[in-house]
């Protein structure tokens, strides 16, 4: 089964969340924050989204930096996906 976005919408896919902080500390689940970094996995079409035409400037494979409670989450086949706006990532890391 395959997620396709619509309109400005985006498919991530998170970066682990850290485990243990630089001191060596190891963190419990619920000690843990919420990564931001992600891996587009899917990307809507744009088109007119509040009566504005959306370009779509992010590409399957991009690294990105997204709010960090933005979007819904999502299980699907036992992976865990965020869908969020296009709005929502704040930058691509190269």
């Amino acid at each position: 089964m395959t997620i396709k976005p619509l309109l400005d919408r985006v498919v991530v896919k998170s970066e682990e969340a850290e485990e243990t902080t630089k001191s060596g500390i190891v963190l419990t689940a619920s000690a843990q924050e919420k990564p931001q970094f992600a891996t587009v996995v899917a990307v809507g079409p744009g088109g007119v989204v509040d009566g504005k035409e959306v370009e779509m400037y992010v590409k399957v494979g991009d690294k990105v930096i997204t709010s960090k409670y933005s979007g819904t989450e999502v299980k699907l086949d036992g992976e865990e996906y965020n869908i969020v706006r296009q709005s929502d990532i704040l930058a691509v890391v190269e």
